[in-house]
């Protein structure tokens, strides 16, 4: 909201700045749910974006029972019991709304990166992972795809 002037202290070569702002802070409950959109399906399982926050993952084991991923299309597939004992295949499409509960988080101290140019080769082989992440399921009555309970 607010700039104030920059100084530099003597034998400091940095630039001091007093500043004024606003910080939201997005944590959401342990089993509180949530709706956004499927970002995309891996066999893996299905990762959701708040738009603002895209680091959620629903795991293939906390999809609806029975679900299969189509490795053609990149979705998973909601196979729906019917009463004749067949059933109606419920697609997971990116782009879908879906209804979540969270079930777990995980805070990882990412810290300083080292700097570029040494050890190349350990970096190659590191996987980065979010500072902030959530895991959640839609193996309950009322989660999944909005699409899939909205009453026509």
């Amino acid at each position: 909201l607010e700039i104030g002037e920059s100084f530099i202290f003597p034998g400091d070569g940095s630039s001091h700045t007093r500043v004024r702002f606003r910080m939201m802070v997005f944590r959401p409950d342990m089993e509180e749910v949530v709706v956004g959109k499927i970002k995309n399906c891996s066999p893996q399982g299905v990762q959701v974006s708040l738009e603002f926050f895209d680091d959620i993952l629903i795991p293939a084991d906390s999809l609806q029972h029975p679900s299969r991923y189509d490795d053609q299309e990149n979705v998973w597939i909601w196979e729906y019991p019917l009463e004749d004992g067949e059933h109606h295949d419920l697609f997971m499409d990116p782009g879908e709304q879906v209804r979540f509960r969270v079930v777990s988080e995980s805070f990882v101290d990412v810290g300083p990166t080292k700097p570029s140019g040494t050890a190349e080769t350990e970096n190659q082989d590191e996987v980065k992972q979010p500072p902030f992440s959530l895991q959640a399921t839609i193996n309950e009555p009322g989660l999944g795809l909005l699409s899939w309970w909205n009453s026509s």
